[in-house]
């Protein structure tokens, strides 16, 4: 979905949510890519602790990336977002504090377009704060599927793989894969996944 600005200085949320490996962040970076060719100014951002690929960069699981500037809370989001900034991007969502929905209407309100990306489900197949809040004040959303790497469906899950009950565990592929909603099960207690 691309949105074009057509009147300065009227915000908006854009929210694109879905599971692991959905292409979530390779679709917000799309987004920004085409802003930046609009000549629009933007600014992107990513939660502190997500230092899985890249510190300084959001990174998608194909390899995309666009430089990025780290984040402890929303509220130091908010501080770092210019004034002539026309669009704000930022990457795992879920990651960030439950003041997210706040920053990003206060950031819409200022007449920036804000576009958030993050999974809208734990690994237990709960709603993952806040993005349940984002998605209910956004003026657009984006729902991406994944590919269910057991049956070939359409997947709407993310199967965590090790044994751990932390809500929050960094990573990718190896810790995650793809389910949908038949093959998903969150009491699986995964076996040690085996080298290719």
């Amino acid at each position: 979905m691309d949105v074009i600005r057509t009147k300065p200085h009227r915000g908006w949320i854009e929210v694109i949510t879905g599971s692991m490996f959905s292409g979530k962040s390779e679709e917000l970076i799309r987004r920004l890519r085409r802003a930046q060719i609009a000549r629009q100014h933007v600014q992107i951002f990513k939660p502190l602790v997500d230092d899985r690929f890249c510190e300084s960069h959001i990174v998608s699981h194909s390899d995309m990336r666009m430089a990025s500037q780290n984040v402890r809370r929303s509220d130091d989001l908010a501080t770092r977002v210019d004034d002539d900034t026309d669009v704000v991007g930022i990457d795992e969502g879920q990651f960030f504090d439950t003041g997210l929905p706040a920053v990003c209407n206060a950031l819409a309100n200022r007449g920036k377009r804000v576009i958030v990306a993050g999974l809208d489900q734990d690994y237990l197949g709960r709603p993952f704060d806040p993005m349940p809040q984002l998605l209910a004040i956004a003026e657009y959303i984006t729902k991406t599927l994944a590919i269910c790497v057991v049956c070939g469906e359409p997947a709407n899950h993310t199967q965590r793989l090790v044994d751990s009950s932390d809500r929050v565990l960094v990573g990718a592929s190896g810790l995650y894969e793809a389910r949908c909603r038949h093959c998903f099960d969150p009491s699986l207690a995964a076996a040690p996944v085996e080298p290719v």
